[in-house]
């Protein structure tokens, strides 16, 4: 029997308990079940009329008594169909204005937002970013300064849709002047004062800022309450948090950040990644270990940052549960030939 012949089947129901067993509660009870299923494949009220004049063809109702109470239960489904229908077609404009927003969005993302990978003989690059949905929340950058330095930020903006994209593009022109500040901490306080200043209040960012010297390979960073960052020592084979546990952005004014500095050896790597990679949910609903991430990276360490960066996109998305997808961001900085 196919779901349209077992609709059919229950409205010749609605009308046999109430014209012939006078058992009105039931009747109403099932045209309100009547009507959710027939919105479900998109029916109008026509058809629904339609359905009414060919049922009672069927049942032979020729009485006219009949027939005139028979109305009172098409009434019923109708008003029952008629809010239903409008709360209906009410969700599809709220959902269609939502989809029109996220193109929106998306699209300022593409043309705005995409950043410009640095290129030296002394260092390499990776870098992939991969939204959950239409519109990511993560963000990263790179700016490549006149000198021997780039400026680099990879940050998780807690809001999505067009005012995490504005929010974005926001943070893209703070750090075009945020970089003539001293450092990354002083970078982070401007943006702070920025954020907080002009950024609906329940939207928070995270990032982690930092400035990198391609020509001595010294690295100084700061955070604003994003997840750890690590150096690969490649020499000894470990991996080192860096970290220094600011305060998002945008939670109050004048806000201190704190930075620090530390130097990668030749093929030491700075690898830093959203919360989509650290709390990334497994088939088995686990959260992956952040040891077996460190496994990927050494059986990678002597290739390109790129390679690397989507090697590990390609291991996690075989390992996650699709049902519980984030955004997800990774950027992997190679000292690649130190020369001091």
């Amino acid at each position: 029997m196919s779901y349209i012949d077992s609709l059919t089947n229950d409205y010749e129901e609605i009308l046999r308990l109430y014209l012939y067993e006078n058992d009105v509660d039931a009747a109403i009870a099932k045209c309100h079940t009547f009507s959710r299923n027939v919105i479900e494949i998109d029916t109008s009220p026509e058809e629904i009329v339609s359905l009414h004049t060919q049922m009672l063809n069927h049942m032979h109702v020729n009485d006219v008594d009949l027939v005139k109470q028979s109305l009172e239960i098409l009434e019923e489904v109708m008003i029952s169909f008629g809010f239903t229908y409008r709360d209906y077609r009410a969700m599809l404009d709220k959902l269609d204005l939502h989809d029109q927003e996220l193109d929106i969005a998306a699209s300022l993302q593409e043309t705005m937002l995409k950043p410009t990978i640095p290129v030296a003989d002394t260092m390499q690059i990776g870098a992939i970013s991969i939204p959950a949905g239409k519109v990511s929340g993560d963000y990263f950058n790179f700016i490549h300064h006149n000198s021997h330095k780039i400026s680099f930020a990879v940050a998780d903006v807690i809001g999505k849709g067009i005012p995490a994209a504005i929010a974005m593009t926001m943070l893209k022109f703070g750090m075009e002047l945020a970089h003539l500040n001293k450092g990354p901490a002083k970078a982070l306080e401007t943006l702070n004062n920025l954020v907080e200043k002009n950024v609906n209040k329940n939207m928070f960012i995270t990032m982690f800022y930092g400035v990198y010297d391609y020509r001595n390979g010294k690295l100084t960073f700061s955070s604003a309450g994003h997840e750890p960052g690590y150096i690969y020592r490649y020499e000894e084979d470990v991996f080192e948090e860096i970290d220094t546990k600011g305060l998002v952005l945008g939670v109050r004014q004048d806000n201190t950040y704190f930075e620090k500095t530390v130097d990668l050896k030749e093929n030491d790597m700075i690898f830093i990644f959203t919360d989509g990679v650290s709390e990334l949910r497994k088939h088995d609903e686990t959260f992956i270990d952040m040891n077996d991430i460190f496994q990927m990276l050494r059986e990678m360490k002597d290739n390109h940052p790129q390679d690397t960066v989507q090697y590990l996109y390609e291991t996690l998305t075989r390992m996650q549960n699709n049902l519980r997808k984030d955004d997800l961001t990774m950027l992997i900085i190679k000292n690649a030939k130190n020369l001091y």
